[in-house]
């Protein structure tokens, strides 16, 4: 369990700044802080052991979080898989958790329907006033649902769109004192939509190739209270990449992958510019969006230190036995995470089972990501004949 104060937990959670916390970052550098950052964090154990790799990755029921067009080239007519991510445990926190669900059905040989389901606790927070005084037990937590649709437009091209409601309850509806009084809490809703582009081409037997791109979580702000006139942006997305995979014989296959991946999300200005942060709390979703772009404070340069890469590599054997590593960069002035990946998978009849380990590679003191482990069961069923 957890204690803090009132005021400055509520704080914290509200405006999204407890992302930086987990990530332990530093508050001198320009980082994009966004609500709901969990909804961006890898949610199955396959591609966390590949550096958090995914848009052009094999097709698998966790398409919907990577790249949802590739739920089009699914082989297997039905499937589902869930992972369970014990979080922050390096930081000796018990009770915070990530629990992802996901199932898909394939409607016919060009299209495919799935939905999902991520859920993440804080556990429990004893919330005390100035003098220590438990006031209340606070159950944080968030969640998002949504529904898919893939289709392929051609043998190598697939086009998908998802729906998706989210809701971030931080705060159970307690009051916070920002100096000039209390304001009333309450969770915040959300809608937001995905779509992707799935190409995947095969050269002979023993090659394959695929790219894609997927533009995610678009969608409505964040308010925490009635008169909140600093919403936060969801951590919209862009995501481009390319796999490469070599059949060597009939036992054994490789594959390599690279994504570079960018928030959609307007750079903040200078912490002394208020006009700038007031034009930034007004902006709209799209205009922040495209702006995205091109604002950064500190030019071209700085809009290239908000892309962040992953690169990955994946050996099968019989399609059984599965080893996985990976790479993933973010630059210093952006948030500084840096971590290698491992993973090991099995597969047998219709049931899978994978596993990652994710290894910091940043000199961060006490680094909050080291430690962290996924766990992922699936099952699959092939088509009938």
């Amino acid at each position: 369990m957890k204690k803090l104060t009132f005021t400055v937990a509520t704080a914290l959670m509200a405006s999204g700044l407890y992302a930086q916390s987990w990530l332990g970052q530093d508050s001198q550098k320009n980082y994009i802080s966004t609500g709901m950052p969990i909804i961006m964090i890898a949610p199955d154990a396959i591609s966390s052991g590949m550096g958090d790799v995914g848009v052009a990755t094999t097709p698998d029921a966790y398409s919907a979080h990577w790249n949802n067009a590739k739920f089009a080239f699914i082989e297997d007519a039905v499937g589902a898989s869930t992972t369970y991510t014990p979080w922050l445990r390096n930081l000796n926190v018990s009770d915070m958790n990530l629990l992802y669900l996901a199932g898909y059905y394939r409607i016919n040989s060009r299209s495919t329907a799935a939905m999902g389901l991520t859920y993440f606790t804080l556990g429990d927070i004893d919330m005390t006033d100035n003098d220590g005084q438990k006031l209340t037990t606070l159950h944080p937590n968030e969640f998002a649902i949504d529904l898919t649709y893939a289709l392929k437009l051609n043998d190598n091209l697939a086009l998908g769109a998802t729906g998706r409601f989210l809701r971030s309850d931080l705060t159970n509806g307690q009051s916070i004192n920002d100096g000039a009084g209390y304001t009333r809490t309450h969770g915040a809703n959300s809608i937001a939509a995905d779509i992707g582009l799935y190409y995947q081409q095969t050269i002979d037997k023993q090659q394959e190739f695929a790219l894609g791109a997927f533009i995610s979580n678009l969608g409505a702000k964040l308010s925490y209270s009635d008169d909140d006139n600093d919403k936060e942006f969801l951590p919209a997305n862009l995501r481009l990449g390319g796999r490469y995979t070599n059949r060597i014989d009939d036992y054994n296959k490789i594959s390599v992958m690279l994504d570079a991946n960018k928030l959609l999300v307007p750079t903040p200005p200078l912490r002394t510019d208020s006009e700038g942060w007031a034009k930034y709390y007004s902006m709209g979703v799209i205009r922040g969006a495209l702006q995205s772009f091109g604002d950064a404070p500190g030019g071209f340069t700085e809009e290239l230190q908000e892309v962040q890469l992953s690169v990955g590599a994946e050996y099968q054997y019989a399609e059984t036995f599965i080893v996985r590593a990976g790479y993933f960069y973010e630059h210093a002035n952006k948030g500084g995470r840096r971590y290698a990946t491992v993973g090991v998978g099995l597969r047998y009849s219709q049931f899978s089972g994978d596993f990652s380990y994710l290894i910091p590679t940043t000199i961060i003191s006490n680094n909050p990501l080291t430690n962290t482990i996924r766990i992922s069961l699936g099952w699959d069923m092939k088509p009938t004949r």
